[in-house]
C-alpha cells in the first residue's frame, strides 16, 4: 500500500509492536502476574488496554477485578520485571525496522522514540535489538503526568528533538498512539500489530502500511 507522504524533518517511533513484537509478551506477563493475584483475566482482556501506560492499565483492571492482598504498585513492579525477562529471552525487531533505522540515519534524518514504556524496558529493548545508537532522543510517558493518548510524550520527543511538532512523521501501530500523535499535531503512520483483529478506528492515522518494509519503501521516494 503506498501512501503519499507529507515532507518531515524526524521520525518518532513507538516502540512496542512498531520495533520490537512485544504486544504477546505484554500479555502473557500480564496473565501470569494477574493470575498470581486471583485474577481470571486472559490474553484477549488485555486487547481493551493495548496503547495505555502500565500503570494506567493497572489501575483499570483493579477497578474491575478489585484484587486483594497486593497493590497496584506492586502488581505494576512485577510485571516489569516479567517483561524485562520476557524481552530478553525473546528480542528480536520487527521486519524492516533495522533497515528503516540505518536508512533515515544515511540520511540524515533525526529519529527519536516516544513510548508508553517505561525506561527500565526501553533500555532492555534497545540493548536487545542493538539500536540505541539510532536515536537521537527516547521518552518514556512513565514522566509525563498523562500516558497516550494525551499527547505529551510526543511533544516531549519532538522539543528534545528540536523540531517543530508539525515537521514530525510519528510511526504508530495501536490506536490510541494514533491518537496521541494526531493531538500532537504530528502526521500519523500506522503500522497496524498482527496479532489481534484489526482496529477499523486505526483509518484515524495519515498513512497506512501493512509492514516497516512497506513504509520504508515509500520513504525512499521522499528522501
Amino acid at each position: 500500500m503506498m501512501n503519499d507522504i507529507a515532507p518531515f524533518n524526524a521520525v518518532i517511533f513507538d516502540m512496542d509492536g512498531v520495533l520490537i513484537d512485544s504486544e504477546p509478551l505484554w500479555k502473557i506477563a500480564m496473565e501470569e502476574v494477574f493470575h498470581a493475584v486471583g485474577s481470571q483475566l486472559t490474553k484477549q482482556d488485555f486487547q481493551k488496554t493495548v496503547g495505555l501506560r502500565l500503570d494506567e492499565v493497572v489501575v483499570f483492571w483493579h477497578a474491575h477485578e478489585g484484587w486483594i492482598g497486593v497493590t497496584p504498585q506492586e502488581v505494576e513492579a512485577q510485571i516489569v520485571l516479567r517483561m524485562v525477562e520476557l524481552i530478553k529471552e525473546n528480542a528480536a525487531p520487527l521486519p524492516g525496522v533495522l533497515e528503516t533505522l540505518r536508512f533515515l540515519q544515511e540520511k540524515k534524518v533525526q529519529v527519536g522514540l516516544a513510548t508508553s514504556s517505561y525506561e527500565i524496558l526501553i533500555s532492555t529493548v534497545l540493548q536487545a535489538l542493538e539500536i540505541k545508537k539510532y536515536f537521537e532522543v527516547c521518552v518514556s510517558a512513565e514522566h509525563e503526568e498523562f500516558g497516550k493518548p494525551h499527547p505529551a510524550v510526543y511533544l516531549t520527543a519532538a522539543r528534545r528533538l528540536n523540531v517543530p511538532a508539525t515537521q514530525c512523521l510519528v510511526v504508530e501501530d495501536s490506536f490510541n498512539g494514533v491518537v496521541s500523535g494526531k493531538s500532537a499535531r504530528m502526521k500519523v503512520a500506522c503500522i497496524p500489530e498482527k496479532t489481534t483483529h484489526p482496529d477499523p478506528r486505526l483509518v484515524a492515522a495519515d498513512y497506512m502500511y501493512d509492514s516497516m518494509t512497506e513504509l520504508l519503501s515509500d520513504l525512499k521516494t521522499k528522501i
